[in-house]
C-alpha cells in the first residue's frame, strides 16, 4: 500500500501589528488637549448655540461683557438643551424654567424663584478664545498652552475658515501625517532644499517641530511646521520669501470624527485687500497639498505596522499620543 505522504505543515499567516494607540472615546476616554469648539464669529454677543463634542452636546455662549464660555448643554433641573435658551447679562438662561447658570457652570437663579441647588452645575470646561476659535479643553486644567504667532496679533491680519466637510477619523490621525516625514517626499514629492526637511526635530512632552525648506509646485516653501497637542497643526515661515503662518485645527465631535479649520496670518501692511489676497493663496497653496492626502485619509483603517528607520519621528509621535493623558469628566454632564 502506497504511504501517504503529507505536505509540510505551515503557519497561517498574520498581519505584523506594532503597539496600538487608543482612539478616542476608547473606554470612554478622550485625550486631554484643546479642542476648537467654533469659530469666533459664529457666536454673536448674546448668543448661544449647541454643538456636538466628545460624543456628548456642549454649548457655546457669549455673555454681555463679550467673554465665551463652553458648557455642558444640559439643564440640570431637568435636562433641557439650553442652546434652546438665550444669553440674560453674561449667563445662560434655560428656555424650560428659567434656570440661569453663569461661567463657572454654577446656577444662579431659578425662575420660580426658589433657592439655587447648591449642587446644580453644568460643566465648565476651560475655555480659550483665539485663532478666531473658541476651544475648550478636556479636563478640569489645561497642561499647556494654544501656540502664539511670533509677531503681535495687532500687526497681523487674520482669517479664519471651517472646511465644510468633517473627517472620520481622530484628530490625532491627522496630526501624525506630520511626523510622517517620509510620506512629504514620497507623496508630495517635496524637492528638498539646503534648510533640509526634518533634519533636527524639537520634541517637548506635548509638541514636536522641524524645518521644511522645499519646492513643492514650483513655489519655495521654508517654515517651521509641527504638531501641538492631539489637535493642532501650526506652520511659521516663509512661502517664496514672503511671511504667513497656518493653524489647523482639528474638533472632536465625536469618536473618529474630526471637524476641520483653518486659520492663516499675515503681515498687516496699508493695502489690506492686497494682504488677504497673499493670504487666500497661501489657503490654495496648503489646500492643494493636503488634497494630496484627502482620498487616503477617508479610506484610511489606521493601525501601527511594521514601521522602518526612517519612520523614526512618526513612532515616537505615536508614542508621545500613546502616553497622553487621557479622561473625560464631563461625561456624566454632556451625554
Amino acid at each position: 500500500m502506497a504511504t501517504l505522504i503529507k505536505p509540510p505543515a505551515t503557519q497561517p499567516r498574520r498581519r505584523t501589528l506594532g503597539p496600538q494607540v487608543p482612539l478616542e472615546g476608547d473606554a470612554g476616554l478622550y485625550t486631554q488637549a484643546w479642542f476648537p469648539i467654533c469659530m469666533s464669529s459664529d457666536i454673536g454677543s448674546g448668543e448661544v448655540k449647541g454643538y456636538p463634542f466628545l460624543g456628548g452636546r456642549v454649548i457655546a455662549f457669549r455673555g454681555a461683557d463679550g467673554v465665551a464660555q463652553v458648557t455642558s448643554a444640559y439643564c440640570t433641573h431637568l435636562g433641557a438643551d439650553l442652546s434652546l435658551g438665550r444669553v440674560v447679562g453674561n449667563q445662560v438662561q434655560c428656555p424650560y424654567h428659567q434656570w440661569e447658570f453663569d461661567r463657572t457652570g454654577s446656577c444662579r437663579k431659578t425662575g420660580a424663584g426658589d433657592p439655587a441647588p447648591a449642587r446644580a452645575n453644568l460643566f465648565a470646561f476651560p475655555t480659550r478664545e483665539k485663532h478666531g476659535l473658541i476651544w475648550a479643553f478636556n479636563g478640569e486644567v489645561p497642561h499647556y498652552d494654544l501656540p502664539e504667532w511670533p509677531f503681535p496679533e495687532a500687526d497681523l491680519i487674520v482669517q479664519t475658515q471651517e472646511f465644510p466637510v468633517p473627517m472620520n477619523v481622530d484628530p490625532w490621525v491627522i496630526c501624525a501625517q506630520t511626523p510622517d516625514i517620509q510620506h512629504l517626499l514620497l507623496l508630495h514629492k517635496f524637492e528638498v532644499m539646503p534648510g533640509g526637511i526634518g533634519r533636527e526635530i524639537e520634541w517637548t512632552d506635548h509638541s514636536m517641530f522641524y524645518q521644511i525648506d522645499g519646492m513643492w509646485g514650483g513655489r519655495r516653501m521654508n517654515v517651521r511646521g509641527g504638531i501641538i497637542g492631539t489637535s493642532i497643526f501650526f506652520q511659521t515661515g516663509t512661502l517664496d520669501g514672503r511671511w504667513f503662518g497656518f493653524l489647523g485645527a482639528f474638533g472632536l465631535p465625536a469618536p473618529q470624527q474630526s471637524r476641520l479649520f483653518s486659520v492663516f496670518a499675515g503681515e498687516r501692511t496699508d493695502d489690506e485687500a492686497e494682504v488677504r489676497a497673499f493670504l487666500d493663496e497661501c489657503h490654495r497653496f496648503e489646500t492643494a497639498i493636503a488634497m494630496e492626502d484627502s482620498a487616503i485619509a477617508l479610506t484610511i483603517h489606521f493601525k501601527v505596522g511594521s514601521l522602518t528607520r526612517a519612520d523614526a519621528p512618526l513612532a515616537r509621535y505615536l508614542d508621545m499620543v500613546r502616553r497622553w493623558p487621557r479622561a473625560h469628566p464631563s461625561a456624566e454632564f454632556i451625554d
